[in-house]
Order: C-alpha cells, then structure tokens, then sequence
C-alpha cells in the first residue's frame, strides 16, 4: 500500500527498471550484522553466511535467527545493520589517527562503523541533535567499546560555529524521508508526503552547509540518504555546490552501486541485497590540516591508580577528564568542551569515591581478558545468569571482570564465596 504519487514519481524515475524494484518489494527483506574489530577477531558464528561486498567486516544472516539476544550482542561483539546503510562509512574511507566527525549519528551504527576503521586511533565526534536519540547514540558507543569518541547533543550550527575547519572527514547521513525504507518502516511509509519531502530537502540544505563548514581544506565529506527523492539527493548537491564553491564532487570507484554522475551513487534494492540508499561524495577544495587546540588533561587520581594497577590495566593515548565525580578517558585531541552540550567525552572509566573506585560498565565492555576475571561460554548457565541479574558462586574477592569466551561484558565483585552482579539494571533480561 505505497502512496500513489510516490509509486507515479519512481515509475517515471526507474522507467524500464520499475517492475524489477516492484518485485524487488516482494522478496524477503536482506538482514546484515558487522562484526567489531574492537573486539578482536571475529567469532565464527552458525547463523552468519554471505559477506557484504562494500564492507568486510559485514555479513548477512539467516531471517530465523535472532542474533540481538546472543550474549555476544550484549557484549559489543557485532551491531545489528541494515547493509546499504553500510556504504556511506565505505565511501567516507576513514583512516587510523584522523578527526572525524559524524554528524547525523544516531543511533550509532555508521559511528561505531568508523570506530572500528580507526582502531582506537584518532578523535571521533559523534553528534545527534534530538536528546532521546543522543542517548541511545551513546549507549551504543558504549556497548562497542568505541573508546575515542565524543558524543554531543548539539546542532549542525552550533557545532560549526565551535569547531571550524577541525575535521578530517565528515559523515552526514541526513534525516530524510525514508522512501528506501518502506518495506522495513510502516512509519515511514504513513509519514511520507510530496510535503515531507520538501521539507527535508530544506532541513538537508542547512545541515549540509553547517556540516562543510567543520571540515579542513582537503577533506572529505560525504552526504548520504535513504530516500530515492531527487529533491533530497542528486538535487540537494548541485544546489550545494552552487552555494559553496569550494567544494567539488570526487569521482571515485565503488563498483558494487549505481552511479548516478560523478561522486553519486544509489543503492537499489532490485540491484543488490540492501534497501534502497543515496551517497555523494565531496572534497573541499585546497590542502592545509585541521585546526583547533587541545587542552591538557587532568592529573588521575590514585583510587583509580590503585584499581588500574590490581587489574593490570593500562590505557591508550589519551587524557583524564573529569565531570563531577565520573572520570572518563578521552582522546587526546579532544578540543575545548565549554559551551557544547556534551554526553560522553570519551571512554568512562568510573566514579571517583572517597577511598575507593567504582568501576563503569563502559570499561568492562572495553576490556579483554583480565588477571581478575571470569569468562563462561556464551551458551552456559552462568552468563544466562548474570544477564538475569542474578549472584554466581565465585571463590575469588574483589572486583572481577565477568566475560563471554574472554569478550567483557560486565562487573562483579566477589566475596570469597559469591559475586556480586554489577550488571546494570536497566540492561537485565
């Protein structure tokens, strides 16, 4: 029950196409996972098939299984993905050590996608201006053990106007109205009008200029839908480029999309297994590097010392931050934060107590395998367990990481004869 303008737009837009992408519709819907890097080596799972060409850490699944109650989910091993959403990180290319910035990122799967690409390496922004949205965004960092990121609550403009010019890459996968996903969303399907999209076309335009405006003299920017719209995509470009000059389209190679003019590509779904995507791909005219100032970090405090040094923890390059009592590890490029509506400034480490230190769920996501740990298969009695919230029979004292075949999933501190769960309530099945 597709809106019948919409089906009259696509039919003079696919002309001989038409009736494949109808049929297209017909077919079971393509489901995709992408396995973290940050996790270490991908595990071998039995419902995981048929790699995502554009992304080699991306599989697709079987229909029948349900791989987001696996305990393996819990613990950040993989994030749940549509495949065409995969290609926008694919064409933004980010590399180990760079700035980038996400601008459009909730709820997190592109972000934690270029995360893994700069293998802890490097300054990460990621920013969602709706707060419900923020929220999950940073959840989902959390969960990914992405360590390097900062996520903010904040506008394209706001944004721009505190860091100009400071990034390497910009990702701007933009709200739009959602016409590639009608077969997965019946919202988008109810929402859509010739309206609705002029009006994102509108919203894109801003967004777009305040998001050219973050990015370096030889950057890359790429903007990304997933809409078929001309209005929203193709049209919003040129109309872009006419506004900012110093920006021209990068003619690259991606031979597993549809080119739709230099530096433009669509995803159909009667072409490949995915929903239907746009993406342009743009570089900022000139060569000079990124700008801004870092300022310094604070001094760690000897409760978390004490507790780093009984579990042999030793952190990447980074700084201290503070806020209030919660200690976070942030990237060392982390620019000034005052006047930004931050949620996390980078990895969360824990909260400071008088005589103690009390370690973050966030930490145990991002550790491995430690000296005070206790790791159970994925299908055993005991992680089912802890993720019900429940005590296990522990002889060891003090805090113990709890993991899934040596993946860390969560805290708990032993008495000599039981753990303690530490696994937070809101996350308990």
């Amino acid at each position: 029950m597709l809106p019948e303008l919409f089906l009259k737009r696509m039919q003079a837009q696919l002309g001989a196409e038409y009736e494949a992408y109808m049929q297209s519709l017909e077919r079971p819907r393509a489901v995709a996972l992408r396995f973290n890097p940050l996790k270490g080596v991908a595990p071998s799972l039995p419902f995981v098939g048929e790699n995502v060409a554009w992304e080699p850490l991306g599989f697709y699944y079987s229909p029948d299984a349900r791989p987001g109650l696996h305990p393996y989910h819990e613990a950040g091993v993989y994030y749940l993905q549509e495949a065409s959403a995969m290609s926008a990180v694919a064409l933004l290319d980010p590399q180990p050590g760079e700035r980038i910035c996400d601008l459009c990122a909730a709820p997190g799967g592109k972000s934690t996608q270029i995360a893994g690409r700069m293998a802890g390496q490097g300054f990460l922004l990621c920013n969602e201006w709706s707060p419900k949205r923020a929220k999950i965004l940073s959840q989902n960092i959390e969960r990914m053990a992405v360590a390097n990121a900062l996520v903010t609550n904040e506008t394209a403009d706001r944004l721009a106007s505190h860091l100009p010019c400071f990034f390497d890459r910009v990702l701007i996968d933009a709200p739009c109205s959602g016409e590639g996903m009608f077969r997965k969303e019946e919202a988008a399907v109810t929402d859509w009008s010739p309206e609705t999209v002029e009006m994102c076309a509108r919203r894109q335009a801003e967004i777009l200029d305040a998001g050219a405006k973050l990015l370096r003299p030889g950057g890359r920017l790429v903007y990304s839908t997933c809409t078929f719209a001309p209005e929203e995509n193709e049209q919003t470009i040129a109309a872009f480029l006419q506004r900012n000059p110093d920006y021209h389209l990068e003619n690259i190679a991606a031979p597993w999309f549809t080119p739709a003019g230099p530096g433009q590509f669509r995803l159909w779904p009667h072409k490949l297994l995915g929903e239907g995507h746009f993406a342009a791909v743009l570089r900022k005219d000139g060569d000079h590097p990124a700008t801004g100032s870092f300022p310094g970090g604070e001094k760690l405090p000897q409760q978390w010392l004490a507790f780093a040094r009984d579990l042999d923890i030793t952190l990447p390059a980074g700084k201290a931050v503070l806020f209030g009592q919660t200690l976070y590890w942030a990237p060392t490029k982390l620019p000034e934060l005052k006047g930004l509506k931050v949620l996390r400034p980078g990895l969360e480490l824990g909260e400071v107590k008088k005589d103690r230190f009390q370690p973050a769920h966030a930490l145990a996501l991002w550790l491995r395998d430690r000296r005070h740990s206790l790791s159970f298969p994925a299908d055993s009695p005991e992680i089912k367990a802890y993720l019900h919230g429940e005590a296990l029979p522990c002889e060891k004292k003090g805090w113990q990481l709890v993991c899934v075949d040596d993946y860390g999933i969560g805290w708990g501190k032993g008495d000599g004869n039981w753990l303690k769960n530490h696994y937070p309530k809101g996350l308990r099945r």
